[in-house]
């Protein structure tokens, strides 16, 4: 594993891939959790259409743009610096 990726609480982990998925169906990106993008993710991305009637894109990020999957990742970036803010006095 690469030296930045190592998490200082490995208990995130779980919580970070689930706001990963929850992000992604808010932005309408179409993927999800195994192969037929069936799994927790599709509660969300059903009720904002973005997952269409049929579509299988086999679980993965491959199929989307490094602007798309950066866009998440900024979000993740965006709310972990909310959270920090609400919760911890700077």
């Amino acid at each position: 594993m690469a030296r930045g990726n190592r998490k200082i609480v490995p208990e995130s982990r779980q919580v970070l891939q689930q706001w990963k998925y929850e992000i992604a169906a808010e932005f309408g990106l179409p993927v999800g959790y195994g192969a037929t993008g069936a799994g927790a993710d599709t509660e969300f991305a059903g009720e904002l259409g973005a997952l269409g009637g049929g579509q299988s894109y086999g679980g993965g990020w491959g199929h989307l743009t490094s602007r798309e999957n950066g866009s998440v990742g900024g979000e993740i970036t965006k709310r972990l610096i909310a959270h920090a803010e609400r919760n911890f006095i700077l």
